[in-house]
């Protein structure tokens, strides 16, 4: 009646079965040695449980049926990825963009698909302009240069599907090679020049690169580009004033970012160029106009021009960036008029007092220039004739879209501060402060009662002396013309 044995039937079985209680016939199967997934993954064999019955010679015991033990092995993560191949090698054309360079292949001796498969690959060296997607396939994130870089050395690694990547990197090496460019060779579209110095050759050892390509005609243009304030040229030899006497300006123009001085010292504590004309505002700092320096009550006629340097606003959530701005000095926070930039886009909010005019009136004027958050100098008017509203950019025209229409504000005691830089905010907070700071840099900030500019003017005060010369048309050489413009800007050639 009770059970004394389990015998397994089969060669060699890593198994064994012992008997836990006789009575109850409980037992336990067990490994007498590792098992191991990489060489084995599963065992099926026959079982058999025999009684206590045996005599003497083991013949008279009584045996159970055959019971079927199926064994499956789970894997452990033990091995990492390793590459087919010590290094990778491959050369690409510069200047195009590839699907797929090469692919790199890893493998894994673990015995599961979770542990033994390649799930994703990852390009280790930082700052280079390859990708690798999850089968090793590399391509190129931008076009190379093989004059910036002649190869590129990239480390990459691979991650089974259990996250552990490999036991070591693999290297790759692309090679870039160039390629015969058609065009204009040897020549810079950067080149430093001082006002005064005289005339200077542009292209001194430009030629023609044709790949042994037939040509029959070439089309050529060459236009003057600056990037410094007021297109850099020679405005920077003349001071506000005396451009807009030059350009003949009307008079009355008040200076809101004179250089520092003794009668003019609300700009001493701004960070400035090395040029005194301009003004960097890092989102940190603003500046106070004294009372008396602008007129309390703007007529219907006044002008607001300006340089300005400006790239997309920081930070996720774009706050407004005040130019210039006239609020309240203390108990509201109430703003009469500004000039802001926000999201890229040039806002120009005027709100007149009740006892102008007791109508529901435009109130904010907004124009979305790409030039706005370009990072180069570009030159704005806002010309108001109320309520009109006009702006230029560059000389160029610009009409506004409105986005507000308001009532006037009622009439207080509470006096005005105007600033540059960032607003004012006196009302609604414990301690009055600077609010909606301004990033990048302005110069030659003026407003002018009572008076708009002729676009003409406007032209002038943007413009530069500085252009492109031909010292001698004949010296061109037979069949080269010149076409269409001939400006002190704008240039074009034609060769048959």
């Amino acid at each position: 009646g009770e059970i004394c044995a389990f015998k397994i039937h089969g060669q060699e079985m890593p198994f064994e079965a012992v008997v836990l209680n006789k009575t109850s016939g409980e037992g336990r199967l067990r490994a007498k040695s590792p098992i191991d997934c990489e060489l084995q993954k599963e065992y099926t064999f026959i079982i058999q449980a025999y009684d206590c019955g045996s005599g003497p010679g083991g013949t008279n015991w009584k045996k159970s049926h055959k019971a079927v033990v199926h064994i499956q092995v789970k894997d452990v993560n033990e091995f990492s990825p390793t590459f087919k191949e010590r290094v990778y090698k491959a050369t690409v054309t510069e200047g195009k963009i590839y699907d797929s360079i090469l692919q790199v292949e890893a493998i894994d001796e673990d015995c599961s698909p979770q542990y033994s498969q390649i799930c994703n690959y990852e390009i280790v060296t930082t700052d280079v302009p390859f990708a690798i997607d999850r089968n090793g396939n590399i391509r190129n994130t931008e076009k190379l240069d093989y004059d910036k870089q002649h190869q590129y050395e990239i480390r990459a690694t691979a991650f089974d599907c259990g996250q552990k990547h490999a036991s070591e990197d693999v290297l790759v090496r692309v090679n870039v090679k160039p390629v015969c460019k058609p065009g204009w060779q040897d020549w810079n579209k950067g080149i430093e020049y001082r006002p005064g110095s005289g005339s200077i050759p542009l292209f001194p050892s430009i030629h023609l690169e044709t790949c042994d390509g037939p040509v029959s005609l070439i089309h050529t243009t060459i236009e003057l580009q600056t990037n410094y304030i007021g297109k850099g040229c020679d405005r920077e030899t003349y001071s506000e004033k005396s451009l807009q006497k030059l350009c003949g300006a009307s008079s009355g123009a008040i200076d809101l970012l004179p250089s520092p001085s003794a009668t003019t010292n609300w700009t001493a504590g701004l960070l400035m160029d090395n040029n005194d004309m301009i003004f960097k505002f890092d989102g940190k700092q603003g500046a106070k106009i004294p009372d008396g320096i602008v007129p309390k009550n703007l007529t219907d006629q006044f002008t607001i021009s300006l340089w300005m340097k400006h790239g997309p606003s920081p930070g996720l959530r774009a706050e407004k960036e005040t130019i210039l701005c006239n609020s309240d000095k203390t108990e509201m926070n109430r703003h009469h008029y500004a000039l802001y930039v926000h999201n890229c886009r040039l806002v120009f909010l005027l709100r007149k007092d009740f006892d102008q005019a007791d109508t529901f009136r435009p109130a904010e004027f907004h124009w979305k220039l790409d030039q706005i958050c370009d990072k180069e100098w570009h030159y704005y008017v806002v010309n108001v004739e109320f309520p009109v509203v006009t702006l230029y950019m560059d000389g160029t025209t610009y009409e506004p879209y409105l986005v507000t229409n308001d009532w006037p504000i009622h009439p207080s005691h509470i006096a005005m501060q105007l600033t540059v830089g960032a607003c004012w905010q006196g009302g609604e907070v414990t301690k009055p402060r600077f609010a909606q700071y301004f990033h990048g840099s302005l110069a030659s900030l003026t407003i002018r009662p009572g008076k708009i500019e002729s676009q003409k003017v406007i032209s002038c005060l943007q413009a530069c002396k500085e252009g492109l010369d031909i010292n001698s048309l004949e010296s061109l050489g037979q069949g080269i013309k010149v076409r269409d413009e001939l400006t002190s800007s704008l240039i074009k050639f034609r060769a048959d």
